[in-house]
């Protein structure tokens, strides 16, 4: 059709031409409501943002003298935070001469990885920025993906006729890590896995 006579047609109708898509030999127009396809279009962008889900990098700080309860206290957090899917980074701070002993911060990232091994995968190893050695783990998909198929199930007072049959176990699915490899012994500060 040609331009003027889609102009026309669309002054006749009371709505507007729009243009969909300029780039295309010959370009591609709408006879439609304007206002109305933007706010179709905003309500498509809003429902996708909706849908999507965001990742928080959580931190929990740790020293080289943490004792065991306030260790135990952090590590459960973290265990909370991978459950809900998110990131987790743990920092130990040294201050002065505690520099000179980072075994003692090799040791806490160690035990913690170990205590978290059973629903978390090592992002980054740990390594030293500054004062600071950090780690960082992230959720692995089958432990988070259980947890939120639990929540999302219903919760109707009716039963389901699956009710009585017997619950079957989930297979383990492995993941494959596109994060960073695990570093050679040599790269490892002071070889702490």
């Amino acid at each position: 059709m040609d331009t003027r006579d889609a102009i026309a047609e669309a002054r006749k109708r009371g709505i507007d031409l729009v243009e969909i898509a300029p780039n295309a030999k010959p370009p591609v127009c709408k006879l439609i409501d304007y206002g109305k396809f933007l706010y179709e279009q905003k309500k498509k962008t809003h429902e996708a943002k909706k849908k999507q889900v965001t990742v928080q990098v959580k931190e929990i700080k740790f020293r080289p003298g943490t004792d065991d309860h306030d260790y135990n206290y952090r590590m459960e957090h973290a265990r909370e935070w991978l459950l809900d899917g998110d990131k987790v980074r743990a920092a130990i701070a040294f201050r002065g001469r505690e520099m000179t002993h980072r075994e003692l911060g090799n040791a806490i990232l160690k035990r913690l990885t170990e205590a978290l091994a059973d629903i978390a995968d090592v992002e980054v190893y740990p390594k030293m920025e500054g004062y600071q050695m950090f780690t960082i783990f992230i959720p692995k998909k089958s432990k988070a993906d259980v947890k939120k198929a639990a929540t999302s199930q219903h919760t109707s007072a009716a039963p389901d006729a699956d009710d009585d049959a017997v619950p079957e176990k989930k297979e383990k699915v492995e993941r494959v890590k596109p994060a960073e490899e695990k570093p050679a012994e040599d790269d490892l500060i002071d070889g702490i896995f």
